[in-house]
């Protein structure tokens, strides 16, 4: 088959559409994953399927993001995470096994194969050839159903890679100077495909962390090709015979070049991934924290680099140095080649294998801090303290930094370190629990810790919503900053009442009580409305709180099927200016008894008429008549039970 390796991977998996940019394809998925902080629910909701088995190849529920046990929730949400995966035949990676990428990157990733996780950096296994997309934990229970996924198909960017990485600069430069190019949304509806000479002198633990964070390019996903390297990497990690060789021999829909040899080191800025600026222009600025890891840079070679560079050092007086590795895999092997002794002896802090501070689970910094991270995202109030400035780079750059105590280009430091990555990864796999036999899953009992409360009901949608505009925000608009994550709200992810008290509460601590008080309404935004996380909770929360739908200039992809799949309706000025008219509290009405055309959009308050458009799909439409993507999943199931019957 002729294509790029997207394309090729894609064609092979359609089951309805067409090949062609920007029509809609179902695809049969064949691997699903899970974290905590989205499993739960993403579980929940596959309950109410009556499903009696996942029907992928392989599904594997992750526990690495809520693991600061300071009450019961998170602890009573592991062990139903647990019961679902004996009771449903899934893979199960216990809590401190690592991070959901990391893993599965070592152990279950495979070139050529699709695959879905409710998390918005699963596209971490293009570094391998895998074709995965982050998606809502909803779209991943039902994939998990059998049901394919549906999505336009990509316009395909090659990014030509010549060259070779000098020392000091490494594969997370490679991404930010993607991101200094064409910033947070200019990989919308297209796949990143890296190609070119450059490609094989990187890694595959190189070729995750670029994958990983293209998805802040709000991209579809990024892939690179399954080659000799992605050879010796699974043959290194015990699975050879899932090798496949995989290239493009097509042309590419644009092309954007990147000479490695001319990159340096480079620095994201707050509060935006693709605010990046090279470190040389803003070196000697003192910071207080350094945090290496993160399911971006918690590799082993990344590590080893870490821990060469601090070598006989000791962090500065200032600076507090956090590290957490990505798997367990990762910390055996420091621990077996003594490199471990050289973070310890330099004063880090080593936490768990464990996404940790990425999402404000510990370790936020002080009071206006400035903390330095190998991170994909900073935006505003994630790391846990509002007021904090987080700056994204690259271990090198966090290293050094963390010795000098402010932000130094590494390139000081001379000699670059040499290190020797294992020619076979010591593999032990006894923290994944193993899907029990069918004729045993039956039998094993779901448990349910108090924190756990029943999904909401979904309503079909009505012909015409009127409401006030409860809230008016601006461009850019992450799900972080619509529903916010850290220590203190994560752990209600399976309590929606409890959970949507703190929608937007980042800008507006009385949106919540504001929303139920006025029996819901609409949301006005900017451009990309929705970017970040994969966080359905963005949207499932204001679905309980009432939002009947959001109206903005554009939405990111992952937020916009979100709200479709809980029944919000997802609507676009037609004319961007138009933007500037609504105001907070205005009282609007729009018709959406027909949505196979543009809208008119009434101002109740300001006796004015604007046009909206969508672009939502046939099957869009009818997912949002019905109330949502559950509630249109019972109903198919129950016609085809009644056809079956029937016959």
């Amino acid at each position: 088959m002729v294509g790029t390796v997207a394309e090729k991977i894609i064609n092979e998996h359609i089951v309805e559409g067409k090949s062609a940019p920007g029509e809609e394809v179902a695809l049969k998925i064949d691997q699903t994953l899970t974290q905590d902080a989205t499993g739960t629910m993403a579980y929940l909701q596959f309950e109410t399927m009556h499903i009696p088995r996942v029907k992928t190849e392989l599904s594997v529920s992750y526990v690495d993001h809520n693991t600061l046990q300071t009450d019961f929730k998170n602890a009573d949400d592991h062990r139903y995470l647990q019961s679902i995966a004996r009771r449903y035949g899934l893979y199960f990676s216990r809590p401190g096994n690592g991070i959901c990428h990391q893993l599965h990157l070592e152990r279950f990733a495979r070139p050529g194969k699709t695959l879905i996780g409710s998390d918005s950096h699963t596209p971490t296994a293009g570094g391998m050839g895998s074709f995965a997309l982050g998606a809502g934990g909803l779209d991943v229970a039902v994939t998990m159903a059998g049901i394919p996924y549906r999505l336009k198909y990509p316009r395909i960017m090659g990014i030509k890679l010549t060259g070779k990485l000098p020392d000091w600069v490494s594969a997370k430069d490679i991404i930010l100077e993607v991101l200094r190019r064409i910033d947070v949304k200019g990989g919308t509806g297209k796949v990143l495909e890296y190609f070119g000479p450059g490609v094989k002198t990187l890694s595959v633990p190189e070729r995750a962390t670029i994958a990983n964070m293209g998805t802040e390019t709000g991209a579809t996903t990024s892939i690179f090709p399954s080659d000799d390297v992605t050879r010796a990497f699974l043959e290194a990690q015990g699975r050879g015979d899932q090798w496949i060789h995989l290239e493009a021999d097509a042309e590419y829909d644009e092309i954007m070049e990147i000479n490695m040899s001319e990159l340096e080191p480079l620095v994201a800025l707050p509060h935006s991934p693709g605010n990046v600026k090279p470190v040389s222009e803003i070196t000697g600025m003192e910071v207080q924290q350094v945090a290496i890891g993160s399911c971006t840079n918690s590799s082993l070679r990344d590590l080893k680099i870490v821990a060469n560079i601090l070598k006989g050092h000791t962090i500065a007086e200032n600076v507090h140095l956090i590290i957490n590795p990505g798997s367990r895999q990762v910390v055996e092997h420091l621990i077996e080649s003594g490199e471990m002794r050289y973070l310890v002896a330099a004063g880090a802090r080593i936490l768990e294998n464990t996404c940790g501070p990425c999402i404000g689970m510990g370790a936020a910094p002080p009071t206006s801090g400035i903390s330095i991270r190998t991170f994909n995202r900073n935006f505003e109030g994630r790391s846990g303290t509002k007021d904090a400035q987080i700056y994204l780079v690259s271990p090198e750059v966090a290293a050094a930094t963390a010795i000098k105590g402010v932000l130094t280009d590494p390139r000081e430091f001379g000699a670059y370190p040499q290190i020797e990555m294992p020619k076979r990864f010591i593999i032990n796999d006894n923290m994944f629990i193993r899907p029990l036999p069918i004729e045993e899953s039956a039998a094993v009992e779901i448990i349910r810790g108090p924190n756990i409360k029943p999904l909401p009901d979904f309503h079909r949608l009505p012909d015409r919503l009127r409401g006030e505009v409860l809230i008016k925000v601006g461009d850019n608009i992450t799900t972080d900053f619509i529903m916010p994550a850290g220590a203190k709200i994560l752990p209600v992810r399976s309590n929606i009442p409890e959970i949507s008290k703190h929608v937007f509460e980042l800008v507006d601590p009385g949106f919540s009580s504001r929303a139920l008080d006025k029996n819901g309404g609409f949301i006005i935004g900017g451009e990309n409305y929705g970017q970040g996380s994969s966080r359905e909770h963005a949207a499932l929360a204001p679905k309980y709180l009432g939002i009947k739908a959001v109206i903005v200039k554009s939405f990111a992809r992952i937020h916009l099927a979100n709200l479709v799949n809980f029944g919000i309706v997802p609507l676009t000025f037609k004319d961007p200016a138009d933007y500037d008219s609504i105001e907070m509290g205005d009282n609007l009405e729009v018709a959406v008894g027909d949505l196979s055309h543009e809208l008119t959009l009434r101002n109740l308050t300001k006796d004015t008429e604007i046009e909206l458009t969508h672009s939502l799909s046939q099957l869009d439409v009818e997912i949002l008549k019905a109330g949502g993507k559950l509630p249109w999943v019972k109903a198919k199931s129950l016609a085809n039970e009644r056809g079956t019957a029937n016959t």
